[in-house]
């Protein structure tokens, strides 16, 4: 005959200073480790194109995606969540044509919100990403089986869009490669993304 009550609440549960307390081991990449981590997975790309075997074509997709990641500071979710339509113009910067602003539509949410949106500019230090992913939309993705039908911007073969897993995986495989400390995730990338714009005094 009793209603249910809330038994823990702020009177009686330990605040934490912070709601999130990360290995410490996780920090931003320096700028050496960044391009040893693109050349390693720009490399495996080759190495599987020499040997004659199936995957090529993933590679690099997955080094394009690592570029992208860094060049805009994205999150695990974000990255494999966009859309071609997330790419777009910015009249500032004609140079970059339709890479001038990303458009992140599944930015993480605040507790119990929606998914938050922002725009991300390309910021001129991050410029080559335009090259990058013209290569990718234009030679690339096609060459993955079904790319046509999906609206996604990374796909995989079977033209799906690639999950969070294969990101991960994605990273891992050119971390390794390029002999960088394991301790680092693809999360890793955006940290570093923050921290080198805030070196090229930007706020």
């Amino acid at each position: 005959g009793v209603t249910p009550r809330q038994v823990f609440h702020e009177d009686n549960s330990i605040v934490h200073v912070s709601d999130f307390e990360g290995d410490p081991g996780r920090r931003p990449l320096s700028y050496d480790e960044v391009q040893a981590l693109f050349d390693a997975a720009d490399a495996l790309a080759a190495r599987i194109r020499s040997r004659r075997r199936k995957g090529a074509v993933q590679a690099v997709r997955d080094a394009a995606l690592l570029k992208c990641v860094y060049a805009y500071g994205l999150r695990r979710r974000e990255a494999v969540m966009l859309d071609l339509v997330d790419l777009r113009r910015n009249a500032k910067l004609p140079d970059l044509g339709q890479f001038g602003v990303l458009s992140v539509r599944h930015g993480k949410a605040s507790r119990g919100g929606p998914a938050t949106r922002r725009s991300v500019l390309t910021v001129p230090e991050m410029g080559w990403i335009a090259e990058s992913l013209a290569h990718y939309l234009e030679e690339v993705r096609p060459a993955l089986s079904g790319s046509r039908s999906s609206s996604a911007l990374w796909v995989t073969e079977r033209g799906t869009r690639l999950s969070r897993r294969s990101a991960n995986e994605a990273f891992c495989t050119a971390r390794d490669s390029a002999g960088i400390d394991p301790t680092l995730d693809l999360h890793s990338l955006r940290h570093s993304y923050v921290t080198h714009l805030v070196e090229f005094d930007y706020p």
